[in-house]
């Protein structure tokens, strides 16, 4: 997905959602449909995207689901950023001013932890660091909290799917439990998704995008959920979706992105969508009509809100 959450921005968008919040909270309260919250790449309002920052700040904010991006470095170790390149998110450039190339894939693992991956959000967290998967994947088990996994441009990592499951056995998240309750994998890459789906049959997948609806019934054979941008959906495509049953024989879902006020998320849960990704998933929870749950026993201090 492909929305920067801009320090600067944050608080003049929080600002207006909440203005919006009362009405669009009320016109939820009389729908029965409520979407699943999930924090994009991590409560990214609040906290530099996918850092352990961002994990634990949906996680100071009662959001059971988080998103994320996993890529591959020079020396084939996964970590977790959703940018093909370094450069936006953290200080490469300053330390390494000789490289050419800011690829992810162009870089160890070694030199990706000498990177700072918070100043760029805000003072308040320099110093983060490109998490590691098992790092990422250890954080959100503390927070009791459960995983929308996005495989970024796989084509450029042959096996990634593969290893990305290794990773995640290994980490305990592949048991029944795990697999039935807390964990989904996405991708752009539609052969990404097939390829994890035989891998793996029973962990629930999802294909990021807005096939045509004479399309589906050919993604209904290899996954779970057709999660498009909220603004190419509406009422008819989530029903187009929903009237068909996907690769475990349940009605195909909706996860849309990257919704970040109140009124377009009451406005997209009225569509019938199951799920709503944001970078604001305490302003998206509240308006859609969930009540926040008691903290899931982190000890971590809570995060202070840089836009806040």
């Amino acid at each position: 997905m492909h929305i920067r959450s801009v320090a600067a921005a944050s608080g003049i968008l929080l600002g207006a959602s909440v203005l919006l919040l009362p009405a669009a909270s009320a016109q939820a309260a009389d729908h029965p449909h409520r979407p699943v919250t999930v924090a994009h790449r991590g409560a990214s309002a609040y906290a530099p995207e996918n850092t352990l920052a961002a994990v634990d700040a949906a996680a100071d904010r009662d959001i059971d689901w988080v998103e994320n991006d996993v890529q591959r470095t020079k020396d084939g170790k996964l970590v977790i950023i959703h940018d093909t390149t370094l450069n936006r998110t953290t200080n490469v450039e300053e330390v390494f001013p000789d490289r050419t190339s800011w690829k992810v894939s162009e870089f160890t693992l070694k030199e990706i932890k000498r990177l700072d991956a918070g100043s760029w959000f805000s003072p308040e967290f320099a110093g983060e660091r490109v998490p590691t998967l098992a790092q990422y994947m250890n954080r959100v088990s503390r927070n009791h909290q459960k995983l929308l996994m996005e495989l970024k441009a796989p084509e450029l990592y042959p096996g990634i799917e593969r290893q990305t499951l290794n990773e995640l056995r290994r980490q305990g998240w592949l048991d029944r439990q795990h697999v039935k309750h807390r964990l989904i994998i996405q991708s752009f890459s539609a052969d990404s998704v097939k390829t994890t789906h035989e891998l793996r049959p029973d962990v629930k997948t999802g294909f990021l995008g807005t096939p045509a609806v004479a399309d589906l019934p050919k993604y209904a054979k290899f996954t779970d959920q057709i999660n498009p941008s909220h603004t190419t959906v509406s009422s008819d495509y989530v029903a187009a979706v929903h009237a068909l049953r996907g690769a475990h024989g349940r009605p195909l879902e909706v996860y849309t992105w990257t919704v970040n006020d109140a009124a377009k998320a009451v406005k997209v849960a009225d569509m019938g969508v199951d799920g709503i990704i944001t970078n604001y998933p305490d302003v998206i929870r509240d308006a859609v009509g969930h009540k926040a749950k008691p903290a899931a026993g982190r000890n971590a201090v809570p995060t202070a809100s840089a836009a806040a």
